[in-house]
């Protein structure tokens, strides 16, 4: 659960933590999954960093990991069931970066 600063918020994050103000009211619940209009909002209360889920490491590049998806399925040739897998696994990425 990385601590995100306002510029690095983008709409789909889902919160990993409450997010309140100095007295401790929770303005937005863990769990929440952010808008532009909430980040807006977070922004104009100064209220980052916020925890987000997720890993804190930086994604790879999407060719980056259809790239090596190619290459993990290069030795089965032409065999019906991983071409399937090796189709299936890149829409599965392509949909995930889409978010």
């Amino acid at each position: 659960m990385p601590a995100v600063t306002i510029a690095n918020l983008k709409p789909g994050m889902k919160l990993s933590k409450p997010i309140v103000n100095d007295s401790g009211m929770v303005l937005l619940p863990q769990g929440t999954v952010l808008t532009a209009s909430l980040i807006g909002r977070i922004e104009n209360m100064n209220l980052a960093p916020v925890s987000i889920e997720g890993s804190s490491e930086p994604r790879k590049p999407l060719e980056a990991v259809l790239a090596e998806i190619d290459a993990r399925f290069r030795m089965a040739g032409d065999q019906p069931l991983m071409q399937m897998m090796k189709r299936v696994m890149k829409e599965h990425f392509e949909v995930l970066y889409q978010r």
